[in-house]
């Protein structure tokens, strides 16, 4: 992995080599205004891989689009977080998991205050889920299921008695963007990261509440009719993102912007 942008001193700055993760946690550290709530309540950063012909997956799956640069990515993402937001399909799709603790964060974790690992919160309106999975019955931190107030009774009955905790972060039978981030925050997880998928982070970027987006760049195309990272109803106007940060390895490009 070497750094593109912005130019780093010192001669050996932009050689190839595989970085460690305290590196790559160093790379992609959250801001300090994270750790102190931002005014609109935390800092949610989003991360997404894509084809260079803009599909989000392949056979209903990222796995294909990545590669082992990515997916230390990917992992170090997630040991920086205190919350993973996901939606209830890609949960579904990708067979989502608790995640687990990996001892080199576990000295960084604490010094920050955070849980061993992150809480994975997942956001569903019909609440048609397997709460018998380890995702919910296994995790080292309780998963949370983010809904509305609206949602279907007996399936918010089914996932407190099996020991889910439910947020309602919403009036509707669904979340509201702007709520999930507040009463995240309120609950002292700040430092959020949304993973998708497409749908979630359509609604997440259309309501204006994501402030970073990592994006990885795979030199793969899929061609077919797979989402792009964001999906749902176009905008009045594209929204503008400014970029940050550029890492490349082995032809992915791992791109970070902020909104302006």
């Amino acid at each position: 992995m070497r750094r593109l942008f912005p130019a780093a001193p010192g001669p050996d700055a932009c050689r190839d080599r595989e970085w460690e993760p305290s590196e790559i946690a160093e790379a992609y550290a959250y801001p300090p205004a994270a750790a102190q709530g931002a005014p609109d309540g935390g800092w949610l950063r989003a991360n997404m891989v894509s084809s260079v012909d803009g599909a989000a997956h392949h056979g209903g799956h990222s796995r294909p689009l990545s590669s082992a640069a990515d997916m230390r990515v990917f992992g170090v993402l997630r040991q920086l977080a205190d919350v993973v937001i996901v939606g209830a399909e890609t949960v579904r799709e990708e067979g989502y998991r608790p995640v687990r603790p990996r001892p080199a964060f576990a000295e960084r974790r604490a010094a920050a205050g955070q849980a061993p690992v992150p809480a994975i919160a997942v956001v569903s309106s019909s609440l048609r889920l397997d709460f018998s999975l380890p995702l919910f019955a296994e995790p080292l931190v309780p998963t949370l299921l983010l809904t509305g107030a609206k949602a279907p009774r007996a399936e918010l009955e089914r996932a407190r008695a099996a020991g889910v905790q439910v947020i309602v972060a919403g009036e509707g039978t669904g979340a509201e963007p702007t709520r999930v981030k507040a009463e995240l925050a309120r609950r002292g997880l700040v430092r959020m990261l949304t993973e998708g998928g497409p749908r979630l982070l359509g609604q997440l970027l259309a309501a204006g509440v994501v402030d970073e987006l990592c994006l990885s760049w795979s030199p793969r195309y899929a061609v077919g009719g797979a989402a792009r990272i964001a999906g749902g109803p176009e905008l009045d106007a594209p929204g503008e993102l400014r970029l940050t940060d550029v890492l490349e390895d082995s032809g992915f490009l791992f791109t970070r912007y902020r909104r302006r």
